[in-house]
């Protein structure tokens, strides 16, 4: 049996200690993301009420911004009193109170980091996790000895996946 090279060793080791030093953050992503599928629904979200005063006399888009609903639609107006689905709005006063279906805190906090955006401080570890999934990609490669039996069923294990993922991007 052929002797590892000292790269191979190497690079063993460094996949070994990287897929320990990123399995927690690999959770987090893992589930986040399974959330973030039925983000469309209320699976696992709560109903949470709101009562606040925001400004007065705001036009329908004022009024999304100002509840964080960008979807906002005005059903009906009775008077001062301004109905949307889930809530109602004071002209004159500026009271609004409405409910919202939310994720619980920490899979709401789990969700808000996988989704981070450039404008965001969280974003330079979106890269630095992106970058680390790439170095673990890349390590993989150097874990068993080119010609061996495991060896060519991993290299045919990465084309299925690459055909896998190929077909997944053109769907």
């Amino acid at each position: 049996m052929p002797k590892p090279s000292k790269i191979s060793l190497k690079m063993r080791v460094f996949h070994r200690y990287l897929g320990f030093f990123l399995a927690g953050i690999m959770a987090v992503y893992a589930i986040s993301g399974i959330v973030l599928i039925f983000r469309d629904g209320d699976v696992m979200k709560r109903e949470v009420a709101y009562s606040k005063v925001i400004s007065k006399q705001l036009n329908e888009k004022a009024l999304g911004q100002a509840i964080g609903n960008k979807k906002l639609k005005i059903e009906s107006t009775s008077g001062d009193i301004v109905l949307f689905k889930n809530g109602t709005y004071n002209k004159t006063t500026g009271a609004a109170e409405y409910t919202r279906m939310e994720l619980p805190y920490i899979l709401d906090k789990m969700t808000h980091l996988h989704k981070a955006k450039s404008s965001q401080p969280l974003f330079f570890l979106n890269i630095i996790f992106g970058l680390g999934l790439l170095s673990f990609v890349i390590s993989s490669f150097w874990m068993f000895m080119p010609g061996t039996n495991i060896f060519k069923k991993g290299m045919l294990f990465a084309a299925g996946g690459l055909v896998l993922a190929l077909i997944l991007i053109f769907i």
